[in-house]
């Protein structure tokens, strides 16, 4: 399998975890978000949606959205299961991940987006701005593009998208008080779609998920590191990560 991703990319960095989770050997493409490699025409083939990640698989089939793809991986790979196997229970689990995609995705972008791709959006010129948005095939994202290319987010913003982000920490507390991951004894993919969220939080505002105020939250994440897939994804601190490849491209 080959998976087109971004390291920075909290869906791909989702499917990586997936898959060291799994022990899928596989193919690492990434793909050079700020160049906008993913609305490219042979990325589109492989997802009209222009974002990453995209798998794809041995037969040259393509998938893309990360709760599918990971989905996907936990049929054709069942051990070890990443899913409840009580229907009611799986389909929570359902429920919360679409939770993170709906919810906090679209703050975490903000957050990311005005760090790793303003600076590159911001020089463009209204020529190259108008055509690389006519490459962007969701209205939503062609927005966001624009917003950072031409009318960043202001610090109230970026507060107001912490703020959303940090919503997480209670849920998380109740759904742990259920057992020590998220749907109970198993690891899941609920943990995996939280992790690049908690990550972003701890770097950004650790003190909200510090030990004596979130001390389940605290300590799920100290477990999650601990785990031989986390350091096989490369869920590296955000800074470092933005640093090392300015440093590549340099």
């Amino acid at each position: 399998m080959r998976l087109f991703h971004g390291w920075l990319s909290s869906a791909s960095r989702r499917v990586r975890l997936c898959m060291a989770e799994k022990g899928v050997d596989y193919e690492s493409v990434p793909v050079d978000l700020a160049a906008q490699e993913h609305h490219s025409p042979a990325f589109l083939a492989m997802n009209p949606n222009g974002v990453v990640p995209a798998l794809v698989l041995d037969d040259g089939r393509f998938l893309y959205e990360s709760g599918t793809i990971c989905e996907y991986l936990d049929d054709v790979l069942p051990h070890p299961p990443l899913r409840p196997a009580d229907p009611y229970a799986r389909a929570t689990m359902r429920n919360f991940v679409r939770w993170t995609d709906d919810k906090l995705l679209p703050n975490l972008l903000i957050l990311n987006w005005s760090i790793a791709l303003q600076p590159v959006a911001s020089q463009w010129s209204d020529a190259d701005l108008a055509g690389k948005l006519a490459r962007i095939p969701t209205p939503e994202r062609r927005e966001a593009w624009r917003r950072i290319a031409r009318k960043p987010y202001s610090d109230e913003e970026k507060r107001a998208a912490l703020d959303a982000l940090l919503a997480l920490l209670p849920k998380m507390a109740s759904m742990l008080d259920n057992g020590p991951w998220l749907m109970g004894p198993p690891y899941s993919l609920a943990d995996i779609a939280a992790v690049p969220f908690i990550a972003r939080i701890a770097e950004l505002a650790p003190e909200a998920m510090a030990a004596d105020r979130m001390p389940a939250v605290a300590d799920w994440w100290q477990r999650v590191q601990q785990r031989p897939a986390f350091a096989q994804a490369r869920i590296e601190r955000f800074d470092v990560a933005l640093r090392a490849r300015e440093t590549t491209l340099s």
